[in-house]
């Protein structure tokens, strides 16, 4: 379930207030249903996954990949696997934990494990959206964010390009002004 926060302490957990909070960023919010597969589930609960096994989670989910090529353009998608064993883990994150902007939308379908997007809104103030598990958020491009994993340090995201040049990090300079969380 998708939890969002403001400065002032206010929490928003239904997706319907979510929305409506982050309507003046124009990012979008959805759950979608990872499915019952007993084979894809396994692989979800693993830390690593192997090329393989990451194209075979892809594919299962290839239905949703065909929705946003055919409404949005998007091109390719890739699986994502981050947990605390991965090689030089803060390092790969220090990159998109300040707040930056992309040339492109940002879209990723968390399928296991969370993260956690901060945004700045058009009146200054600051949100952040933890998303979970069969959560898909698009991030609009040219929207001030920034985003870090909870203390678990584990996610699995499908993220969906039209390019991926258009994703590279443009750094703002703006301070967050939010601590980073427990693990929720």
């Amino acid at each position: 379930m998708a939890i969002l926060r403001s400065e002032d302490g206010v929490t928003y957990t239904q997706l319907d207030d979510i929305a409506r909070e982050l309507s003046p960023l124009n990012v979008e919010v959805n759950r979608w249903p990872i499915g019952d597969t007993p084979e894809i589930h396994s692989l979800l609960a693993k830390d690593a996954l192997s090329d393989e096994e990451k194209e075979q989670v892809l594919q299962s989910l290839d239905g949703y990949f065909e929705q946003l090529k055919q409404t949005t353009g998007y091109e390719s998608r890739d699986l994502i696997v981050l947990h605390p064993e991965v090689p030089n883990l803060d390092t790969l994150l220090s990159k998109f934990n300040r707040c930056h902007t992309h040339a492109d939308d940002e879209v990723r379908y968390i399928i296991a494990g969370e993260g956690i997007f901060g945004f700045v809104r058009p009146d200054g103030s600051q949100v952040e959206l933890t998303v979970q598990a069969a959560e898909y958020i698009n991030v609009p491009a040219n929207t001030e964010h920034w985003f870090y994993l909870t203390p678990s340090q584990r996610v699995k995201a499908v993220r969906y390009f039209t390019t991926t040049e258009g994703w590279v990090p443009e750094y703002t300079g703006t301070a967050i002004r939010f601590p980073k969380v427990a693990a929720v």
